[in-house]
């Protein structure tokens, strides 16, 4: 039997799914890389490879496209983040959950060999400790999307131990880039902000200007997960999700940073039902599980992000 070369990355269209499609198709091979979503795709992504549309709820159609594209890996990106899913409890809960029955179904079925779902610092709640957050410790999340990504988490567990499902996992922190639009998460300040600043704009922040949370830049975030998927399988031994991590900062940290390439930058604070959400969550991950197991080592401090970002937004403004 022919083995399965194709990729399918669904939720393509989201902040994560959009570089990560481009660094896959540039791994495995432009045609090799299928991305779908329920909305369109950047021109980019639809002009590069095949994409297709898709809602995981439609198991059919899911199916459908796994045998088509004789797909081996599956990457299950879509999902309402934090701020959005405490909007929508239920459609939330339902995608969050039941998009990844789904795919680990298939896997086990073997139709898949290979499953990526990410987690999030969300699992993590007010109980937690802030600190340098250990990968074994107390998770008693206190938001939809926590749940729904700790519920999975279990279940990624279980479909391996029980069924042998090769599926990897991370919790990622705030993820930030200049290639898609912010999805509705808590973190998503530290994209807006940027495109403010570039735009000659002052920025209101709906977090208190000392709220340090674990954040990430996209390159390394890609760089993770591929990495994460082509370690060999004996080296992966979490097989819920791995803590990951590459700095920490606040509000007023970012935007001083940010001052150093625009002076006049301005921001103000304004809180609202998201800082609820943040005041829940880890200061400071602790990602040694990870770098032990696989090699992870993030590559971007809070200073070369920073740098880079406004580089990109600049010439993509111009």
């Amino acid at each position: 039997m022919a083995s399965k070369t194709g990729v399918l990355v669904i939720g393509a269209s989201g902040q994560l799914g959009t570089e990560l499609v481009m660094a896959l198709r540039e791994q495995y091979g432009n045609q090799n890389v299928v991305a779908a979503d329920l909305k369109t795709a950047s021109n980019e992504v639809k002009e590069s490879g095949p994409f297709e549309l898709l809602d995981v709820m439609d198991r059919e159609r899911l199916q459908q496209l796994v045998v088509q594209y004789n797909i081996g890996q599956v990457y299950l990106l879509a999902a309402l983040l934090s701020a959005t899913a405490e909007q929508k409890v239920m459609p939330a809960w339902n995608l969050n959950t039941y998009g990844l029955f789904y795919v680990l179904e298939l896997a086990k079925e073997g139709l898949i060999d290979k499953v990526y779902w990410p987690s999030s610092i969300a699992v993590f709640g007010p109980n937690t400790p802030k600190l340098n957050t250990p990968q074994s410790t107390i998770t008693e999340p206190s938001t939809v999307y926590g749940i729904s990504k700790l519920a999975g988490e279990r279940w990624c567990a279980y479909y391996n131990k029980r069924y042998g499902v090769d599926v990897r996992s991370l919790r990622y922190p705030g993820l930030i880039g200049y290639k898609g639009n912010p999805g509705g998460g808590t973190t998503d300040y530290a994209v807006d902000i940027f495109h403010k600043a570039v735009s000659g704009l002052p920025y209101e922040c709906f977090l208190s200007k000392d709220t340090r949370l674990p954040m990430m830049y996209m390159p390394d975030a890609i760089r993770a997960t591929i990495n994460l998927m082509e370690a060999p399988e004996e080296q992966i031994k979490i097989r819920s999700s791995y803590n990951l991590s590459a700095f920490s900062f606040t509000p007023e940290e970012l935007a001083m940073e940010i001052r150093k390439h625009i002076p006049d930058f301005s921001i103000t604070y304004n809180p609202d039902f998201r800082q609820e959400i943040a005041d829940g969550w880890p200061s400071s991950i602790d990602d040694s599980i990870a770098a032990s197991d696989w090699g992870w080592k993030n590559e971007f401090t809070l200073e070369t992000m920073t740098s880079d970002m406004l580089h990109h937004l600049s010439a993509m403004a111009k």
